[in-house]
This record gives structure tokens, C-alpha cells and sequence, in this order.
């Protein structure tokens, strides 16, 4: 980062939590932190060591503050990120960047039409070895595409009686596992595979019709079977009801030559298949080079997980910033549209039980 950046957080919860941590990592300051009420940012602000606590519209307002970190539900991210563009901040928005592809379209339009950037943490791009996957599934001797497996699979609304605002469609928006998740499964696979999803089938599932006395209409997972621009098909599977399964996000890459598998959970590796047998490749900055180097703030042996991955983002969001150059992966509001007019053609899908362009 070429500039000390002060940002402000809105939105106190986990995100607001992994976010602050980042920002100080790559050396920015946290200026403060607003939630959904005072004493809730005062909370906040005592967890995360926080000098100053606000309101959103204090922080948005405040000409010392270069960037505005949007962590709150859903349904609040596109009119706090708008009022950020228009106060002339850069922003970092949680995914999804709307609830609805018109409200995206609107936020994607403010963005670029200012000298602002908006960044949204689909930090997975940032493990070292997914760089590295990138690298190889690219190179000549993988060969064209054959086939891809994506999943992505958690437990933490196995119960019925689990239940959180993301299940409200009013804050979290129509869609529910796959906004959350599979938005992040959606943008690796197409990252990895270097091919857009051009058509998809899916199917939505609702487990528990009821959370906590009131009805569920957001679904609990959904599958996917898709098509690539090459013609090559895959398959991506959601869940959040998947007992055992804590944040298993794996996918796997088919080609002609070789296949590449990441597993999120196992971030130090790479799985490597070939005709004649297989390997595991460790991450190892020295012998590996380019983003692996770039990307690894500990030698081999050291390991490195999510959080290491977020910081990466806000740092190369962060330097983007200051110095108006994008560095290779960075997720900009485009990704995040892309994210979002994936689950409208999801939930269209499901609903019309067809094949839908993507």
C-alpha cells in the first residue's frame, strides 16, 4: 500500500470483525465503526479496539476517511456504498452488492462514473495456491476444459431451530445459500476455470419451511448444472445443511492433460491429477514464484488460511486505491454484478425447472 488509508467500518458482526483485522494487517487505520445502533457500535468498537464510535451517515460524511467498509445485511449494502460513492469514497462491499440485478446495475453505474473504486472480498481468489491453480489450469500442457466439480458445503443452519437475519428474505434478499455461498463458489470456478458460465439448470431446496416460528422462503441449498463458453458442462453444489461440513468449498478443474483440485479447508495444497498418477503440490513461495511469492507472507511450512486470504484482498483493494492501478484478480464492482445476475438466473432456473442463459 503506497498511502496510509483511514477507512470506516459499517456493520459490527464477524465481517465487520475479519475486515478490521485486514485493514490493520496491511496497514491502514480504522477511523470507526458504526452498527445498526450507537450502543451496538460502542459494543463493537470495545471488541475490535476501536477509538471512535458512529453512525453510518457520520462516517460516510467524514472527509478524513478515504474508504467505507459495507458489512451490515444485505439489504442496506447498495443505498450505504451509493451514499459512500457520491461523499467520494472508495468502498469495500460485502457481497451481494444488491438484492436485485436493477439495484446493482444503478451501483455499478455510480462507481463508474465517479473516480472511485468498489471492491467486493471474494477473498478465495486470494489463497496463494488458487493463484497457482489459475496459473497451471492457463498453461498449454492442461489442455482445453473437460469438466468441472464445485462445492461448496456448511452445516450452520442444519436445525430447524438455527436461524439468522440472512434467512429473512427482507434483509438478506430472495435468495439465501446461494447469494452467501454460492456466489463465492460461482466467482472461483469461473476465476479458475478462465471460462464464464454461459447456461445453467438448477434446483432449489428449503429443508425447513419454518425457523423459529415464522416461514422460511429463502432456500436451504440448491445444485447447479452448468455450461461454460467452451461447451464444456460442470456441476456446482450448495448447502448450508450439510451436517459435518464447516466451510468445505472445493473445485475441481478437468482438462484434457490434467486435472487441478483446491480445497479451501486445505489451502497449503493443491491436488494434481494426471493419466499416469497424482501428486499433492505444497505451497512453497520459493520454488513456485509469481503470485505464490506474492500472495505468501510466510515461508513454506508456515501455514496460511482465511484470514491470511482477506488481508490479501484489502491489501491489493487498498493499493488499487492509491495508486489507481488494478492489481490481477482484484474483484471490482463488475464481479460483484456478475454475482448477482448469477442468482437471479439461479432462482429463475429453479423456479421454471429449465435451462436459462447465464
Amino acid at each position: 500500500m503506497t498511502t496510509r488509508l483511514r477507512a470506516g467500518i459499517i456493520g459490527g458482526g464477524f465481517m465487520g470483525e475479519v475486515h478490521a483485522r485486514s485493514i490493520r494487517i496491511v496497514g491502514g487505520e480504522i477511523a470507526g465503526i458504526a452498527s445498526s445502533s450507537l450502543e451496538r457500535a460502542r459494543d463493537a468498537a470495545a471488541t475490535i479496539g476501536v477509538d471512535r464510535a458512529a453512525n453510518a451517515e457520520e462516517l460516510i460524511g467524514d472527509p478524513h476517511i478515504d474508504v467505507i467498509h459495507v458489512c451490515t445485511p444485505n439489504a442496506s449494502h447498495v443505498p450505504l456504498a451509493r451514499a459512500a460513492i457520491a461523499a467520494g469514497k472508495h468502498v469495500v462491499c460485502e457481497k451481494p452488492i444488491g438484492v436485485s440485478r436493477d439495484e446493482a446495475t444503478q451501483l455499478a453505474a455510480d462507481v463508474e462514473a465517479s473516480d472511485r473504486l468498489l471492491t467486493v472480498p471474494f477473498a478465495y481468489r486470494f489463497h496463494a495456491m488458487t493463484r497457482e491453480a489459475q496459473r497451471r489450469i492457463a498453461a498449454h500442457s492442461f489442455g482445453h476444459l473437460t469438466g468441472v466439480t464445485s462445492v461448496y458445503h456448511q452445516d450452520w443452519l442444519l436445525e430447524p431451530g438455527d436461524d439468522n437475519w440472512r434467512v429473512d428474505a427482507e434483509a438478506g434478499g430472495a435468495s439465501r445459500a446461494f447469494a452467501d455461498i454460492g456466489s463465492h463458489l460461482a466467482d472461483l470456478t469461473e476465476f479458475l476455470a478462465g471460462e464464464r458460465i454461459v447456461r445453467l439448470t438448477a434446483r432449489a431446496q428449503t429443508v425447513h419451511a419454518e425457523r423459529s416460528g415464522r416461514e422460511v422462503t429463502t432456500e436451504d441449498l440448491a445444485v447447479l448444472l452448468v455450461e461454460f463458453e467452451s461447451g464444456a458442462l460442470g456441476t456446482l453444489s450448495i448447502s448450508q445443511v450439510a451436517a459435518g461440513r464447516k466451510n468445505s468449498l472445493s473445485v475441481e478443474i478437468g482438462g484434457a492433460h490434467e486435472t487441478v483440485r483446491f480445497e479451501q479447508e486445505n489451502p497449503e495444497t493443491l491436488w494434481i491429477g494426471h493419466r499416469g498418477g497424482t501428486a499433492l503440490l505444497q505451497r512453497d513461495p520459493k520454488l513456485i514464484g509469481g503470485d505464490v511469492a506474492r500472495l505468501s507472507n510466510v515461508p513454506a511450512g508456515h501455514p496460511l488460511g482465511y484470514l491470511d486470504a482477506f488481508a490479501a484482498f484489502v491489501g491489493d483493494s487498498y493499493a488499487a486505491m492509491s495508486s489507481g492501478v488494478l492489481p490481477d484478480g482484484l474483484p471490482t464492482v463488475r464481479d460483484g454484478l456478475r454475482a448477482v445476475e448469477l442468482t437471479e438466473r439461479v432462482l429463475a432456473s429453479a423456479a421454471s425447472q429449465s435451462w436459462v442463459d447465464a
